[in-house]
């Protein structure tokens, strides 16, 4: 408990709202939203909606704040919301326009803020004077954002009317549909001074609803491990069963953040908690310099201008004066050459992570490590700086979504595939899966390694959903004993009873068959545009192939590369001489295994060119991104947002096929004629 905490003064908000100004409308139309920027007010029909013009559906946060403009982590952000909202081929809106508007309303159509889980996005908004975000949908980890700023959230397109009338509104037309810990967050203006006049015992904590219920209860895997960790009312943590909708606060095992979020973390932990004021348990508590290592090698001459590169570099030192000031382990950038020690997901899956546990991250990727069965979730900045207090996340149990691959796949096919073909799925795409746990299992997934279920359980990010989630088995046992030195009886133990029960209720149940799955891209704008390479009508010649990040960065991943690129050495191939492929690690363990079965050679003969770890061309900070609206790319990563990437037009894949697509230098599907993908077959 800390003292300074327990004095200080926390009010409630007002019970009503007055919402004074004008009103956003993003439209699929740029010429609509340029007239509103120059003082237009846009007519809205809320009687009949099909008189409205489209609103823009899909805005990822990596649109209402582009990357680089993420180094800023103060107020200078509300010169910057909706700068990368694309409408078409247009990026309407400009540095200062939101916040010259007047506006303090801004309305979009469904999955509002998908994608990153980055705070500067509301919080953007937050000091461009927006006071609350219409969607026909919104994210999960960005409306948690939201409410953990201030900043309210409302699905009811009823409210555009009054807000226009400047009428008083009701604080609980805000709060309604809510769980009571949430609606307490709304009431105090967010997570912090609702967390303080929780330890000063002001606010209600709700009993766990499965607490009573009988410990045979049926659940699924991911309702035990919650079960496990929820924090009581009185203090205590563990309950005997959990049910979807119960709300309280979970104990984390691990938290750790990268130098995007650290910073302004720490400034918020400074401001309201204190400087020399010690975090709770350090010990557990992991910091990364995983995201900006190559930023000079791409970054253009305007944005050096703007002073944004240095700006980078101050993200980098206050991360680094707030671990040594505070005792917290930093995986930092190398010594002897460019390059991280690795990819936050990466180093966490293969170094601290373990089965049964629930793990925090300032990142969507965050379920990466769901592949050896532990509850791991994305978490904002307000949520990560909170947790260095209370060492808890607020959290309502989610439902689960089995999705049940059955079958065998062909040589050809890999989880990525698997992922391509789920996130095209109506289902998915109509957001219906939102927030919601993916629970992946099937004969198909079970034959995959630990390695190739976190690209699946990675990429539930992309799905909208709350986390991915596989049931550990014999390969997950392996796993720790090879890459952890940890003893069977040691994991085994850990893992019993890590496992879904017969009769557990999910939301819905998804069943494909492997053998219906053939390689698949998502075509440029978003993951969720998936269609096997077969269908594509024409070639479709590259420029850049990049195979890396933490999706596409682990052993096995190079396992394919090499074993594709070595099939195009025998056959006196190398890569195309129109494309450049870019090869990256997640992680050094990744670097040195690659090192030792001899891939480190095998990739220079091909002409590949190797990089060290960093996030790198996924989030235009690296090698590999684009630099032209008309340059083709093919990647493994796992988004491919407008803009994501630089100004090309990127598709996502498979290991596989990002390199055999920059042997050939166009988008083809892999062809093995065995299950060793030997040899090399290029099928357009």
């Amino acid at each position: 408990m800390i003292p300074s905490l327990l004095e200080r003064q926390i009010e409630k908000r007002p019970d009503k709202v007055r919402l004074q100004g004008r009103i956003l409308f993003l439209t699929e139309d740029p010429e609509l939203i340029k007239k509103q920027l120059a003082g237009w007010d846009l007519p809205w029909d809320t009687k009949n909606p099909a008189n409205n013009p489209k609103l823009r559906d899909d805005i990822s946060t990596d649109e209402i704040t582009p990357a680089h403009y993420c180094f800023y982590f103060d107020r200078t952000l509300g010169e910057i919301p909706y700068v990368g909202l694309r409408c078409g081929e247009s990026l309407p809106i400009g540095r200062g326009d939101v916040k010259k508007g007047g506006f303090v309303c801004s309305v979009s159509g469904k999955r509002r803020g998908k994608g990153s889980s980055r705070e500067q996005s509301p919080y953007a908004e937050m000091c461009a004077g927006i006071q609350v975000a219409i969607g026909e949908n919104i994210e999960r980890i960005y409306k948690q954002n939201c409410q953990n700023l201030g900043l309210l959230t409302s699905t009811s397109f009823s409210l555009i009317d009054r807000i226009r009338a400047g009428e008083e509104i009701a604080l609980s037309e805000f709060t309604a549909g809510e769980d009571e810990i949430t609606k307490q967050v709304i009431e105090y203006g967010g997570l912090f001074p609702f967390n303080v006049a929780r330890m000063q015992k002001k606010v209600f904590l709700p009993p766990i609803a499965g607490k009573n219920v009988q410990p045979t209860h049926p659940m699924t895997l991911a309702e035990k491990i919650f079960a496990r960790h929820m924090v009581t009312p009185d203090g205590t943590v563990g309950v005997a069963a959990v049910r979807p909708g119960d709300t309280g606060f979970t104990r984390v095992d691990l938290r750790f953040s990268h130098e995007y979020v650290t910073p302004m973390a720490s400034i918020f932990y400074e401001q309201y908690v204190g400087k020399d004021v010690p975090v709770n348990d350090a010990s557990s508590i992991r910091f990364f310099r995983d995201h900006l290592t190559f930023l000079d090698e791409v970054i253009s001459e305007e944005k050096k201008k703007m002073g944004l590169l240095d700006l980078a570099t101050q993200l980098k030192l206050k991360q680094e004066d707030f671990a040594k000031q505070q005792g917290i382990k930093l995986h930092g950038e190398l010594t002897d050459r460019k390059g991280s020690e690795g990819i936050c997901h990466s180093v966490m899956l293969e170094t601290y992570a373990l089965p049964g546990q629930v793990n925090v991250g300032s990142d969507s990727h965050t379920p990466h490590v769901g592949a050896i069965g532990c509850i791991a979730f994305g978490i904002g900045t307000t949520d990560v700086f909170n947790s260095w207090i209370t060492k808890d996340v607020r959290v309502k149990v989610p439902e689960s979504v089995k999705i049940v691959i059955r079958g065998k796949r062909h040589a050809n096919v890999t989880a990525k595939d698997f992922i391509l073909k789920i996130l095209s799925l109506d289902y998915v795409r109509s957001g219906k899966a939102l927030a919601k746990v993916m629970e992946y299992a099937g004969e198909a997934v079970e034959a995959l390694s630990v390695d190739e279920r976190a690209t699946m359980t990675n990429m539930a990010a992309e799905i909208g959903g709350f986390t991915g989630i596989v049931a550990p088995d014999e390969k997950v046992v392996a796993f720790l004993m090879e890459r952890r030195g940890l003893r069977r009886a040691e994991i085994e133990k850990m893992i019993a009873g890590l496992e879904s029960d017969p009769n557990a209720e999910y939301a819905q149940v998804i069943e494909l068959d492997a053998a219906q799955i053939a390689p698949m891209v998502a075509t440029p704008g978003d993951p969720g545009n998936g269609k096997y390479i077969r269908e594509l009508n024409t070639p479709v010649p590259i420029e850049i192939a990049y195979g890396g990040t933490c999706t596409a960065g682990k052993n096995e991943d190079m396992d394919m590369y090499a074993s594709v690129l070595a099939d195009a050495l025998k056959q006196g191939k190398r890569v195309s001489k129109n494309v450049a492929f870019w090869i990256q690690f997640g992680s050094q363990e990744t670097r040195e295994y690659s090192k030792r079965k001899g891939y480190l050679e095998i990739f220079e003969q091909a002409g590949a060119h190797v990089i060290e770890p960093s996030c790198g061309a996924c989030i235009n900070a690296g090698p590999g991104v684009s630099t032209r609206p008309d340059q083709v790319v093919i990647s493994a990563q796992n988004r491919n947002f407008p803009g994501r990437s630089g100004p090309g037009q990127l598709y996502l894949a498979s290991p596989l096929t990002v390199a055999a697509s920059a042997v050939a230098g166009y988008i083809v599907e892999y062809e093995p004629s065995n299950a060793k993908i030997s040899p090399l077959s290029l099928v357009p």
